[in-house]
């Protein structure tokens, strides 16, 4: 097998177990894609290194030594894996360990590059020693009204990453993207997105409870949830559960079935792999430093609190609550697979959607890489012929009633760019996320377009290591 499919489907499955073993190593979604993103780094520099002059790509770090004379390339992505990997899950070792003797390596310059990949992982390392994890310890949430707060429905929760984004220096993004604030919070625009996710995002047992004004009084395809949008929620949701990991293991999961389809050389693929790790890695970076910078709650807490009277930071005296509030309202949310817990709202500020963002550099990077054009936002034909099924409907995960659900496949025959909506989309059907946290308009705001941003940032600059420092 290509050395870059086989070590990147055993940093897969690092992420997956990391979500399921209790060691809580690189757990999250900005931590897993900053791991994908170091181990995938350190893949491509190790086998660009070995190629050397007769490579087509440059290198991402500007100061590697040359490779020994007759490394063997394959051997230099698994010392650069295997190195990088064993350091990010210590707990995992053994698993690692049994990878590197079943990649079958042989023959001569295997020791040479197997060193030299050690080194070229020791440098990424080293480069991304000083980021900072993703504690909230220190971090007190604003009581005031549209402020994040952790979910009524899992109130011991906590705060994820408050700090990560801003105090991240950026891995090859030129700069610190950053696109306008949300809607105004009484404003037209977020009232009708408020009323939208209210109907579309319900948890199911409670959709006797929305007033029939509130549902006519939207637009004709916004008035229900509908079962074809539980099943698009449930598709791209892998929100860290129990065998199944973070949304970057998703995406890496279709790129690979892309480029699997499109027969890419070795060399290839250790150029999209790296720019679409490095893209997510960039993408949780900025989209963390602006959830915490405008620190907008999730629906479960702006529908149960909208009217001034409610929640810590009510207007004393005001005693009305309008329609707009539902107090008992909660979300079908992102779903707690392989498990018994709660459905759940992430622990983490709605604006911009992470998941909107990791989707979009993801996947527009790898548009980019098969030459479409920067700003092309039609349909395309990366995915023609080809069908994808999610670990959270492969017919063996369980919902948290311990039901196995069944096996979907999907097909899109609009390509990435319909992958690339229908992502952010889906986690308004959770009910964990505004339309606008994504923007399906492209009007300049959300996870979408940050994504975009991200993406032909890093491939119109060649995935340079970048010289932009914490924010």
């Amino acid at each position: 097998m290509d050395s870059i499919f086989y070590w990147n489907a055993v940093a897969l499955e690092a992420n997956r177990i990391s979500h399921s073993n209790g060691a809580n190593e690189q757990t999250g979604p900005p931590l897993s894609a900053r791991a994908l993103g170091i181990v995938h780094l350190a893949m491509y520099d190790g086998y660009i290194g070995v190629l050397g002059d007769s490579a087509q790509y440059p290198p991402y770090l500007p100061d590697l030594p040359p490779a020994p004379p007759g490394a063997n390339a394959d051997a230099a992505v698994a010392g650069a894996a295997h190195s990088t990997l064993t350091s990010l899950f210590p707990r995992q070792c053994e698993a690692l360990d049994q990878a590197l003797k079943d990649a079958g390596l042989s023959g001569p310059g295997v020791a040479e590059g197997l060193a030299f990949g050690r080194l070229v992982g020791g440098r990424i390392l080293a480069d991304r020693a000083d980021d900072p994890d993703a504690s909230g310890t220190g971090y007190q949430p604003s009581p005031e009204r549209f402020h994040h707060r952790v979910d009524p429905f899992n109130p011991g929760q906590g705060f994820h990453g408050p700090f990560y984004g801003a105090r991240s220096k950026l891995f090859s993004a030129t700069e610190r993207h950053r696109n306008a604030p949300p809607p105004d919070g009484d404003g037209a625009e977020y009232l009708e997105t408020q009323r939208i996710v209210r109907v579309t995002g319900i948890a199911p047992d409670l959709l006797g409870t929305l007033p029939s004004f509130l549902i006519e009084g939207l637009p004709p395809d916004r008035r229900r949830r509908t079962e074809e949008r539980t099943l698009i929620g449930l598709f791209w949701a892998y929100d860290g559960a129990n065998g199944i990991g973070t949304p970057p293991r998703l995406y890496n999961q279709i790129v690979r079935t892309v480029a699997e389809n499109r027969n890419n050389s070795t060399q290839e693929n250790a150029r999209l792999f790296a720019l679409v790790n490095v893209a997510m890695a960039d993408a949780g970076i900025l989209s963390w430093e602006q959830k915490y910078l405008y620190d907008l709650w999730r629906p479960v807490v702006g529908i149960r609190e909208h009217a001034p009277a409610m929640g810590p930071g009510a207007v004393e005296g005001d005693n009305g609550i309008g329609t707009d509030t539902q107090l008992d309202w909660l979300p079908m949310g992102a779903p707690a697979s392989n498990s018994t817990n709660r459905n759940f709202t992430p622990n983490f500020p709605a604006y911009p959607s992470g998941h909107a963002t990791f989707g979009a550099a993801a996947l527009h990077i790898t548009r980019r890489f098969y030459d479409i054009a920067a700003d092309d936002r039609n349909p395309d034909d990366l995915a023609d012929g080809l069908t994808f099924v999610s670990d959270e409907l492969n017919g063996v995960t369980t919902d948290n009633t311990g039901t196995v659900r069944p096996r979907h496949v999907r097909s899109f025959p609009e390509g990435l760019w319909q992958m690339i909506v229908e992502n952010g989309r889906s986690r308004v059907w959770l009910g964990v996320h505004w339309e606008f946290d994504f923007a399906p308009r492209l009007f300049g705001i959300g996870g979408l377009a940050l994504g975009l941003d991200i993406a032909n940032d890093i491939y119109n600059t060649g995935m340079r290591k970048s010289t932009a420092g914490p924010g």
